[in-house]
């Protein structure tokens, strides 16, 4: 009885977090976009503006299903849900804190992987089903950038687990902390296990993962059809993309598979090379602040703080970039960033030999 409690609190207490969040970031991109723009945001509904997001998703909650009447209906229906779930699922193998996990599996970054790529026929489904060119328009688009993005996104996380040696998302956490069960090598010659703190991070541990790192992020932004990849969604050349036709809980949905995923990818950025829970505060002489800072509460914190850091950073981006064209996008990524995945894949193998052993 206990353990069908916890498999059932623990999928509505993250996506009521995914929720909320969601509420948040929202807020938080309306203010970003007004302070990079030089005005104010929202202003009316509450103070300073916070219960705008409330008001807007109130509103949509209440709007009547409409459903185009050349639309496939039962693609068009499908569609959002299979969008988000593809999401939702990803969030059961991300470690929050180092006793917090929903699902704690060998295979649990293949699985991200797998999961997540559901996203893009949800997105093909939308955009078919609504019978509407400039849905069908922007659902190729999507598939074609989210089609060659998982490219870099697959050789930069190959290029972390030849280091990690191991696919399990906890234990890939652990390794950057003084939890760890193995040594920890600051720059390959330091032993900074006892230490811990931002050394033991895995950009520290290889450095060539600071460039891992940069190529994840990129291409992750395009998985996520975020600024400056955006092409997918553009309004001004497509009203709305593959979402065109969609509105009431449907959009809802839609827009919150959007922000789930990016605080999913930020989050598993987080995990594989920026320490995941671990707190980035080093044990210094008698100062151990990084034997006091773990812990469930603490690593739930950590995982926050540095994820929502990420998400800052994508939405600081958005409103700062113009959009790529489609040729740029792609030339992108298939002449810059899979080469260059490649080359830090061969540093990841010689790192290993000459360095880890």
């Amino acid at each position: 009885m206990t353990q069908l409690l916890i498999h059932i609190i623990v999928p509505v207490v993250i996506f009521g977090f995914i929720a909320l969040f969601t509420l948040f970031a929202v807020y938080a991109e309306r203010k970003i976009a007004g302070f990079v723009q030089d005005r104010l945001g929202p202003m009316e509904t509450g103070k300073y503006g916070l219960l705008q997001t409330i008001a807007d998703i109130l509103k949509l909650l209440q709007k009547e299903f409409i459903t185009p009447k050349a639309a496939d209906r039962l693609l068009f229906a499908v569609a959002p849900i299979v969008i988000f779930g593809a999401v939702y699922v990803g969030y059961a193998v991300i470690p929050w804190a180092p006793d917090f996990l929903p699902a704690d599996t060998h295979t649990g970054l293949f699985f991200i992987m797998a999961v997540v790529s559901i996203d893009a026929i949800g997105i093909l489904m939308a955009g078919w089903g609504s019978n509407n060119k400039y849905a069908i328009l922007g659902s190729i688009r999507a598939i074609a950038q989210m089609v060659s993005y998982e490219i870099p996104v697959g050789l930069s996380l190959i290029a972390a687990v030849m280091i990690t040696q191991t696919l399990n998302l906890n234990e890939i956490a652990m390794q950057q902390g003084v939890m760890a069960n193995q040594d920890i090598f600051f720059l390959g010659i330091w032993n900074v296990k006892d230490i811990g703190g931002i050394l033991a991070w895995h950009i520290f541990q290889a450095p060539h993962l600071i460039l891992v790192y940069l190529i994840f992020f990129i291409a992750s932004l395009a998985e996520c059809n975020r600024a400056p990849f955006d092409i997918p969604e553009a309004e001004s050349e497509l009203i709305g993309g593959f979402h065109t036709e969609y509105g009431g809980i449907r959009f809802a949905f839609i827009f919150l598979a959007e922000y789930a995923m990016m605080f999913l990818v930020a989050m598993l950025g987080v995990v594989i090379f920026l320490g995941g829970w671990n707190t980035p505060l080093p044990n210094i002489g008698i100062a151990r602040l990084a034997d006091w800072t773990t812990g469930l509460g603490w690593g739930i914190f950590w995982t926050l703080i540095k994820s929502l850091t990420i998400v800052g950073i994508q939405i600081w981006i958005r409103w700062t970039l113009p959009r790529f064209r489609a040729d740029q996008l792609m030339n992108l990524c298939w002449k810059v960033m899979i080469p260059l995945a490649f080359v830090c894949m061969a540093i990841s193998g010689l790192w290993r030999i000459l360095v880890m052993v």
